[in-house]
């Protein structure tokens, strides 16, 4: 009988980490996207609660494209890098631009 080698350690471990990257890291990510895309917006000249719709309703999409893409890519540690790095950044712009604004 052969023993197969399997890439990771723990699977299930490793799914565990797949699905929180997909569910806390996909709100990290979408939470600053929204923001980012909602103070853009309004610094744009858009009224803020029509900003705020729009930053939420495409919000949503990129939730799910993130979801998908986190069981999607090839390694895991590049999935937590961009939605903890990207979704830092993005909260940081959202936050930049509305202290511009105030």
């Amino acid at each position: 009988m052969s023993r197969t080698i399997t890439p990771f350690p723990a699977p299930r471990l490793h799914l565990l980490a797949r699905i929180a990257a997909a569910i806390l890291g996909g709100y990290g990510f979408t939470w600053g996207f929204i923001a980012a895309g909602a103070s853009l917006m309004f610094a744009a000249g858009m009224g803020f609660h029509d900003a705020e719709f729009l930053a939420s309703l495409l919000g949503v999409l990129a939730f799910v494209a993130v979801f998908l893409w986190t069981f999607a890519a090839r390694r895991l540690w590049v999935v937590w890098a961009v939605l903890a790095g990207g979704g830092a950044l993005l909260a940081a712009t959202g936050s930049f631009v509305q202290s511009l604004l105030v």
